[in-house]
């Protein structure tokens, strides 16, 4: 797993693997590995295993990682890793997002409205330049957030490097 699979730029980093093993395979040998496994907390559901940090541990930006295992061909499989917030977490800044960009269209809409009507109003235009800096605000919420694990994310990231080279 190298660094330069992981993209640093979006918030949610994420880094795929082929293996020269079957899907099947490499997903009872990751659970095999997970059994015996005590420091983390994982689930796995089909063919996804999600890792997430201890609870005594756990803070709000702390990280969880998403693996999805593909099978590419018989011998051949794909294993796939998402770095993320709590979905908790991530569904409030999204839906945040979601208010940030309704308020805008409305607001929008009014400044139109108005401007269409020949009425003077100040309001929604002073939110139509507020609403998109409050999404930047946001934006680097989440970069700070995302910082603020990242300790957590290089634990979980050289945890899942010895979980690879042990079956490999």
């Amino acid at each position: 797993m190298e660094d330069q699979l992981y993209n640093q730029i979006f918030l949610k980093p994420r880094f795929q693997i082929d293996f020269e093993m079957n899907s099947e395979v490499l997903m009872s040998e990751i659970k095999n590995y997970l059994s015996d496994e005590t420091r983390y907390k994982m689930k796995v559901v089909d063919t996804h295993v999600i890792i997430d940090i201890p609870d005594k541990e756990t803070h709000f930006w702390s990280p969880q990682l998403s693996l999805e295992i593909e099978s590419i061909t018989e011998e051949t499989s794909k294993i796939k890793g998402l770095f993320g917030p709590k979905p908790q977490v991530w569904t409030f800044f999204m839906f945040l997002h979601f208010v940030v960009a309704t308020a805008f269209l409305i607001f929008g809409v009014i400044a139109y409205t108005n401007w269409s009507l020949q009425k003077g109003s100040i309001f929604p235009i002073v939110m139509l330049v507020v609403l998109p800096i409050v999404w930047v605000i946001l934006y680097f919420a989440g970069t700070i957030g995302r910082s603020t694990g990242e300790k957590q994310m290089k634990s979980l990231k050289n945890f899942t490097k010895l979980l690879l080279k042990k079956i490999n």
